[in-house]
């Protein structure tokens, strides 16, 4: 078998199974057995990353170690984790393992760095833009950020809980003022920071790909290259 990738996810399970989507959808197959060699785990218990940044409960960080294991024990080579909040605990997870890892922020950071944009807006859960786990490279690379204002950052929240709740609409509804409101403000792209984000606005993306900078997919591009570099392929995908 050829280099195995791992998905550390469940946060949340609708984001897991996008991550693999779009892994599929980026992999230049013609057969089954062109496809990249994939094994996901799941289990939803990890503790909720905002309420533990925000609020100081419950640490998600042993349950995450304690996947990761089974995806290492398993064969993974590379290990990815489609939520962007749990890369708060980036840098501790590689501490725990010995197998290459991909980080969504660096990967979205290094992105907006190559494309020179300037003034970015960021959509991603309070967590995420409390922590800064996205400002701090941004700043490093002189881009301004645009965050929602606080109770648009609420409305956010409400519409990604919305959406792992199952009411898609009303996670759509909720989000969709605030999105409009940062491309108000002049920004060149919107960062979809959360992995929920890109499953609310998937008709709005549709519309208009080039307003977004989608961090699932910005990650999956780049574990798609890792695959075919690491395992020496010669048809890297584009």
């Amino acid at each position: 078998m050829n280099s195995l990738i791992g998905i550390l996810g469940g946060m949340g399970p609708g984001a897991t199974v996008d991550a693999m989507q779009k892994l599929i959808k980026n992999t230049p197959a013609y057969k089954d057995q062109d496809h990249i060699p994939l094994i996901a785990i799941s289990i939803p218990d990890i503790p909720d990353r905002t309420q533990c940044i925000l609020q100081n409960s419950a640490s998600p960080l042993k349950k995450m170690i304690k996947y990761m294991k089974i995806l290492e024990n398993a064969g993974a080579e590379c290990i990815i984790i489609p939520c962007n909040t749990a890369h708060y605990w980036f840098n501790e997870l590689k501490q725990h393992t010995q197998v290459e890892m991909i980080s969504i922020i660096e990967t979205t950071c290094q992105l907006i760095k190559e494309k020179n944009i300037r003034r970015i807006g960021l959509l991603a859960t309070t967590a995420t833009i409390k922590a800064e786990i996205y400002q701090g490279s941004l700043r490093e690379n002189q881009v301004q950020c645009c965050i929602p204002e606080r109770t648009e950052q609420e409305q956010v929240m409400n519409s990604i809980y919305a959406y792992k709740a199952g009411d898609f609409d009303q996670a759509y509804h909720l989000l969709l003022p605030v999105k409009a409101r940062l491309q108000q403000m002049g920004v060149e792209k919107i960062i979809l920071g959360c992995t929920e984000l890109p499953l609310i606005l998937e008709n709005e993306i549709k519309a208009a790909p080039s307003d977004y900078i989608d961090a699932t997919e910005e990650l999956i591009k780049k574990t798609v290259s890792w695959y075919y570099q690491h395992a020496g392929r010669n048809n890297v995908a584009a």
